[in-house]
């Protein structure tokens, strides 16, 4: 525990590991660091002092340029992972954790060079920075679990990258920043004490009721396939698309992690694709499910060592975990897609009927989240698609479904509203929020669209009226990831 500074008082378990999974290390020196957006409602969580946002030294303070002392041990944190399929040695090569405030990572984003920086500068543009705040709050306001940001601090650096940008530095809060690919680094270039020594940790600071179990490492298995299968039909629900699903992106907390090529589909079709590195739809929107199990069994190729002295013992075993994956993340969705067209019954011919729903919003091209919408307000005047011989069918069946509810039509559309946001992150808001940002250097523009995206299931005027928004589907949209 370092000192106490206006209300942050920061400690570190990670040095309870053995050093070969950090590297400690301050921040790279900035000269004319400034607040640009701040989290007050996140920093308020963290017990952090109302007054912190005022102080003279905040922005030093967030881009990692205080003396030491205000900080707990800062480290790099060393990982690996599969990246498109290829492993590779990595580790946080533009990040620095600067300590744990209330057991929660505080973690700098764009703070310089480290030792796994791979020749890379170390540095972030203000543009992802501004796009992971955004994103990550959004989703957060959907009850997705998602890190967090607090801020973002410019520091008037040029930062090349195709052409010459304005620098800056995010501040992220995680659960933890251990993920798949840290395992898959214990495994590959430590010893069996460094592994058992990192899934210890995670048990203890993630899932400590599984110290209990007879195998506690077997059981810290099945709870991450738990927690990603419902992350990641959670991000199928909400039209999610991540855009780099590495195993090194993929955290044990079950928390979203790493916002970069990501963004929310407009209309429905399974193979949309909007991360400019991923040529050959690997992270499409269809494929992220399968993706999950994937990069799963990664981790349990990792833990193999500490589920069973006997290689073919711990294999059927991890097999056996993994083989329910499928039956956890199918269960998680259609309990969803039930919920977004009304229904909490169990019946036969409920998956026939979102099956239908989907495949006619992919013949008419419809807008994913919208669809959902005009169903909940039974608004169906605003596309010509609703008058299809095709609806009409599907509607029919819809509503006689929606009797067996034996619920008014007003609960049922007060519970659909709970699984359907009239407003998400869409693509064109936030790139004009970043433009006009990146332009003016006003923030402005960043929190009218938070404040937008605040409560996404309130149906407010605001959101109403966003929510009839023409829709500008940019032909090939593509994000990018910053480095």
């Amino acid at each position: 525990m370092k000192q106490s500074w206006m209300g942050w008082n920061m400690s570190n378990s990670y040095t309870q590991l053995p050093s070969i999974f950090y590297s400690k290390q301050l921040a790279a020196p900035v000269n004319n660091a400034r607040l640009f957006i701040y989290n007050e409602e996140l920093a308020k969580q963290l017990h952090i002092n109302t007054q912190f946002k005022e102080n003279s030294d905040a922005a030093k303070f967030l881009a990692g340029q205080m003396p030491p002392d205000y900080y707990a041990e800062p480290m790099a944190l060393a990982y690996a992972g599969h990246q498109f399929g290829y492993f590779n040695r990595l580790g946080d090569g533009r990040a620095l954790l600067l300590g744990m405030q209330l057991d929660y990572d505080v973690q700098l984003k764009g703070s310089g060079r480290t030792a796994y920086s791979r020749g890379g500068d170390g540095k972030a543009a203000i543009g992802p920075m501004l796009r992971e705040y955004i994103m990550s709050e959004a989703m957060h306001e959907l009850g997705i679990p998602t890190t967090r940001s607090l801020s973002v601090v410019t520091t008037e650096e040029n930062i090349v990258r195709e052409q010459y940008l304005p620098g800056a530095i995010l501040c992220r809060i995680a659960a933890s920043h251990l993920r798949v690919g840290t395992f898959e680094y214990a495994a590959r270039f430590a010893g069996l004490e460094e592994l058992k020594a990192l899934a210890k940790y995670a048990i203890a600071r993630h899932y400590p009721h599984l110290k209990q179990e007879a195998n506690p490492y077997l059981a810290l298995l099945k709870e991450v396939i738990e927690q990603q299968a419902s992350l990641i039909a959670s991000w199928q629900l909400i039209g999610f698309i991540h855009g780099v699903m590495n195993t090194d992106n993929m955290t044990i907390s079950g928390e979203t992690i790493d916002y970069g090529p990501c963004a929310f589909m407009n209309t429905f079709d399974p193979k949309t694709v909007y991360s400019s590195i991923d040529s050959e739809g690997r992270y499409s929107y269809e494929n992220q499910p399968y993706i999950g199990s994937w990069n799963l069994t990664r981790l349990a190729e990792a833990l193999l060592p500490l589920i069973a002295e006997d290689e073919a013992q711990a294999i059927e075993q991890a097999k056996e975990a993994l083989s329910h994956y499928n039956e956890a993340y199918y269960k998680h969705w259609l309990n969803g897609m039930r919920a977004k067209i009304g229904l909490e019954q169990q019946y036969d011919g409920d998956e026939e009927l979102i099956s239908s729903l989907l495949q006619f919003m992919y013949d008419k091209k419809l807008d994913y989240t919208n669809t959902f919408v005009d169903l909940t307000l039974q608004n169906f005047i605003r596309i010509e698609s609703y008058k299809s011989e095709a609806f009409i069918e599907w509607k029919e069946k819809w509503e006689q479904r929606l009797q067996l509810e034996h619920q008014s039509l007003t609960t049922i559309e007060q519970k659909m509203r709970k699984a359907n946001p009239i407003v998400i992150a869409r693509n064109q808001w936030v790139e004009q929020a970043l433009e006009a940002a990146q332009r003016e250097n006003d923030p402005t523009p960043v929190t009218q669209l938070l404040a937008l995206l605040k409560n996404p299931f309130a149906y407010t005027t605001e959101q109403r009226l966003a929510y009839v928004e023409p829709i500008i589907e940019k032909a090939n949209y593509q994000t990018f990831c910053g480095t």
